[in-house]
C-alpha cells in the first residue's frame, strides 16, 4: 500500500474520517455488547448447578441449626469411611465470584483483540476505497498537468456511472472544447489581421519602387494618391482593431444614453452615401435609455448602416427602426445569404461575397465590432437571411433603469 507524501490529501483525510468513525462506532458497539453479555454470563451463573446447589445447602443449614444454648454443637469425630460433606456457602460464593471474574478478563481480551483488528481492517479498506473513488480525480489531475497550447485536442473522456466525477470530468472537456476553439479563433485573427495589415504595405511597397524608377509628375501624382488610399485603409483597419479589443475588454463605466439621438444622427451622417450607391435609407426610431458608452454605441450603429449600405444593389433600400420592445433593427436588401453561413458573419475579417474581399471600405471586422460592443454591454445581437436577399440584424440592448455609474 502507498501512503501520499502530504499528509492534507482528500485521500488520507477521508481514509482517518471515515476510518476513525467506523473505530468509534465499531468500539461503542463492542462495549455495548460486552455489558450485555456481562449481564447474561451473570444471570447463567446464578443458574448454573452450583450455585443451585448453594441455595439447597444454605437451606439446609438453616433447617437444621445448632442448638445456641449450652450445650454447644459437639464435634463428632471424623469417619473415614464417610463420605466428605459439601463446601459450604462461602467456599461456593468464591467459585462462582472465581468464574464471573475469568469470564469477564477473557471477553476483555476477546474484545480488545477484536476491536484492534476492526481498526486496522477499517483504515486499510477506507484506504483502498478512497482511492479508487479517486482515480477519476487524479485522471483529471494528470491530464490538466499535461495540457498546453499543442495538446489541447486531448480530453479526459471519463467512462462510467454519471455521478459527481463523470459530470466534472465532462465539465472539464467541455471547457476544454471552448478554450480550443477561442484558441483556434485567436490564432486565426492573427493570422488574417497579419494578412490584412501587409497587403497595404506591400502595395505601398510596390507603388514606391515601381514610381520611383520613373519619377514623373503624373507617375508622382498616381503613386501619392495610391499611396494615400492605402494609408486610410490601414488607418481603418487599426482603428477597427481597437474597436474590436475595446469591446471586448468590456466597459469602465456606463452613462445614460439617449439611443434614439444616437441612431437618427448616424442616419443622417449616412444619407449621402447612400444616395451615391442608390440605395434608399429610411428610419423609424422611438425613444430608448440604454446604460453605456455613447462613442461605442453610435459606432455600433454607424458599423450597422454602413454595412447594410454596402452590401447592397443599386435601387434597394436599407431600413432601420428602434423601439423598446424589439431594440435596434437594421435590415436591407442584397445578395443572398446562405443561412448556415450567417454566424461567420459575426468573425473577424470573414466575407461571404466576392465584392467583401479585398474591399477598400473595409476589412470585414464590422459585424465583429458590433457583436463586441453589444456584449460590452450586456446585449445580443442576431442575424436572419431575408427571403429576398439581404440580412436582418437586430441589437437588443438592457435599458437604463436608473442612475448608471
Amino acid at each position: 500500500m502507498r501512503w501520499p507524501a502530504s499528509h492534507g490529501s482528500v485521500r488520507a483525510r477521508m481514509t482517518l474520517i471515515y476510518g476513525g468513525a467506523f473505530t468509534v462506532i465499531s468500539l461503542g458497539v463492542l462495549l455495548a455488547a460486552q455489558q450485555f453479555q456481562q449481564i447474561i454470563v451473570g444471570r447463567q451463573v446464578q443458574d448454573h448447578p452450583v450455585q443451585r446447589a448453594e441455595e439447597r445447602l444454605g437451606a439446609g443449614a438453616s433447617a437444621n441449626p445448632c442448638d445456641p444454648r449450652p450445650p454447644a454443637c459437639a464435634v463428632l469425630p471424623h469417619d473415614a469411611g464417610q463420605a466428605v460433606p459439601p463446601p459450604g456457602p462461602r467456599l461456593l460464593a468464591d467459585g462462582r465470584t472465581e468464574l464471573q471474574e475469568s469470564l469477564a478478563s477473557s471477553q476483555r481480551i476477546v474484545t480488545l483483540v477484536t476491536l484492534v483488528v476492526i481498526t486496522v481492517l477499517a483504515f486499510a479498506v477506507c484506504w483502498w476505497l478512497t482511492g479508487r473513488l479517486l482515480r477519476p480525480l487524479h485522471r483529471i489531475t494528470t491530464t490538466a498537468r499535461r495540457l498546453s497550447l499543442s495538446t489541447l485536442h486531448e480530453r479526459i473522456a471519463l467512462t462510467g456511472p454519471q455521478d459527481e466525477l463523470k459530470e466534472l470530468a465532462d465539465t472539464f472537456d467541455a471547457m476544454l472544447d471552448r478554450l480550443e476553439h477561442a484558441v483556434a479563433g485567436q490564432r486565426r485573427f492573427v493570422a488574417d489581421a497579419s494578412h490584412e495589415l501587409r497587403t497595404p504595405l506591400a502595395i505601398q511597397r510596390t507603388a514606391i519602387e515601381v514610381g520611383l524608377a520613373d519619377p514623373s509628375p503624373d507617375r508622382l501624382a498616381g503613386i501619392r494618391a495610391e499611396l494615400l488610399r492605402n494609408t486610410q485603409r490601414s488607418e481603418r483597419l487599426i482603428e477597427g482593431l481597437l474597436l474590436l479589443a475595446q469591446g471586448e475588454r468590456g466597459l469602465d463605466t456606463r452613462t445614460p444614453v439617449d439611443l434614439a439621438a444616437v441612431v437618427d444622427q448616424v442616419i443622417e451622417d449616412h444619407l449621402p452615401l447612400a444616395e451615391r450607391d442608390g440605395v434608399t435609407l429610411t428610419g423609424t426610431t422611438r425613444p430608448v435609455t440604454v446604460a453605456g458608452d455613447e462613442v461605442l454605441l453610435a459606432r455600433l450603429a454607424a458599423n450597422l448602416v454602413h454595412n447594410a449600405i454596402r452590401h447592397n444593389h443599386p435601387g434597394g433600400h436599407v431600413l432601420v427602426e428602434l423601439s423598446p420592445g424589439a431594440g435596434l433593427v437594421v435590415s436591407n436588401t442584397g445578395p443572398p445569404v446562405p443561412p448556415d453561413r450567417i454566424g461567420e458573419l459575426f468573425e473577424p475579417f470573414r466575407r461571404l461575397h466576392p465584392a467583401r474581399t479585398g474591399s477598400a471600405d473595409g476589412a470585414g471586422l464590422g459585424l465583429s465590432i458590433v457583436a463586441a460592443i453589444t456584449h460590452a454591454h450586456d446585449g445580443t445581437v442576431h442575424a436572419t437571411a431575408n427571403p429576398d436577399g439581404g440580412l436582418s440584424v437586430t441589437v437588443a440592448l438592457p435599458e437604463a433603469t436608473g442612475r448608471a455609474g
